[in-house]
């Protein structure tokens, strides 16, 4: 992905290395194609950090410090963005169908925050789902389920 990043995941997310907490790895994996989802349309909003942030606390553990340092990380190198298969590759190897789904949820999530969703978010979120192996018809409900409650708020 980001060379920063990839640096950051390279310390972080070795789950062969026996001191490091496997499910904190993926956690970790997770968070960077989330981080991602924010910024592809490159316009940033608080309401989409602030559901980012939201998601990587309760739904994954991170801890603020790092959440603050993965997000700095993906701000300085926006844009270099080509590779997210050593991060998707993780999660193919330890999440279940439905966690992916779930995932791919909350990217939705993250792109309406703003109650905007851009064709570069929408084609993001479309290229995790395919290297997580997420079928369209999964893809197309997370999207409505989405919209669905952005729009109950």
């Amino acid at each position: 992905m980001l060379k920063k990043i990839t640096l950051f995941f390279e310390k972080y997310i070795k789950v062969e290395e026996e001191s490091v907490d496997a499910h904190h790895a993926l956690n970790l994996a997770v968070a960077a194609l989330l981080i991602e989802m924010v910024k592809i349309d490159n316009q940033s909003t608080d309401d989409e950090a602030q559901k980012l942030h939201q998601i990587l606390i309760t739904q994954y553990g991170l801890e603020t410090e790092e959440i603050e340092q993965i997000t700095q990380l993906a701000n300085e190198e926006l844009g270099d963005a080509t590779d997210y298969y050593q991060f998707t590759s993780l999660i193919n190897t330890h999440f279940k169908r439905p966690q992916k789904v779930e995932m791919v949820e909350q990217l939705w999530r993250i792109a309406i925050a703003d109650g905007h969703l851009d064709s570069h978010e929408e084609h993001y979120i479309r290229k995790i789902a395919d290297l997580l192996f997420v079928p369209h018809s999964d893809f197309i409900r997370t999207k409505l389920k989405a919209i669905e409650e952005f729009s109950q708020h």
